[in-house]
């Protein structure tokens, strides 16, 4: 498993709460390819992807992950593009299962627990939230252009396994992966060299 290092994220940077769904919108998971996600140490086979709810469900307790043999909880996330991310928000239960520490890293797909051993790009000290009302900002610098991000869930406060209902990411699209653009734009440009053989010669006829 990963190793437990106890660096934090700065003390005194202020996490605001969102006292409404029109603060900010989590809305992010439309460009996640939710097929691809994997979660490791999940409990249950696929409960992991769907934590990753539309914004509107996120009260929504039927589905959740809760981690198998410890507390720690790993999450690799592709998107279908690039994607400039600006906060998360995450719902955990009323107790000791609630997530308390969180690390991101990011464009490093299919990361082991033995890869969380290097340096993050953030930490998060967590509130319990059951309810999704506190926002997290993310580094600018670090998360402005990135195709996959993996949420390492650190630690929770106290208990056994951890339970996790609900992950938002608030950012926004910024564009297509750029090898899917250039192969679709080469396949739209008519490539004269290789229909040589079905494009008749110009004929010049003068009617009368």
């Amino acid at each position: 498993m990963c190793s437990h290092g106890h660096s934090h994220n700065c003390a005194s940077e202020h996490i605001p709460e969102v006292p409404g769904d029109d603060v900010y919108r989590y809305d992010l998971v439309s460009y996640i390819d939710l097929e691809k996600v994997t979660t490791l140490n999940e409990s249950v086979d696929g409960a992991g992807k769907k934590v990753f709810k539309v914004m509107e469900n996120r009260d929504d307790r039927t589905e959740f992950v809760e981690s198998d043999c410890d507390h720690e909880l790993l999450f690799n996330i592709p998107f279908t593009g690039h994607v400039r991310l600006a906060g998360i928000s995450i719902i955990g239960d009323e107790d000791g299962s609630h997530p308390a520490k969180l690390r991101l890293f990011k464009d490093r797909e299919g990361m082991s627990f033995d890869d969380c051993r290097i340096e993050a790009d953030q930490e998060i000290d967590l509130k319990q939230d059951p309810r999704g009302v506190v926002d997290y900002p993310l580094k600018a610098s670090k998360f402005a252009n990135l195709h996959h991000l993996s949420i390492l869930v650190d630690a929770n406060f106290g208990d056994a396994e951890t339970r996790v209902f609900y992950i938002g990411l608030r950012g926004e699209f910024q564009h297509e992966f750029r090898q899917r653009v250039a192969i679709a734009t080469y396949e739209a440009r008519a490539q004269l060299k290789d229909h040589k053989n079905e494009i008749p010669d110009a004929v010049t006829r003068t009617l009368f």
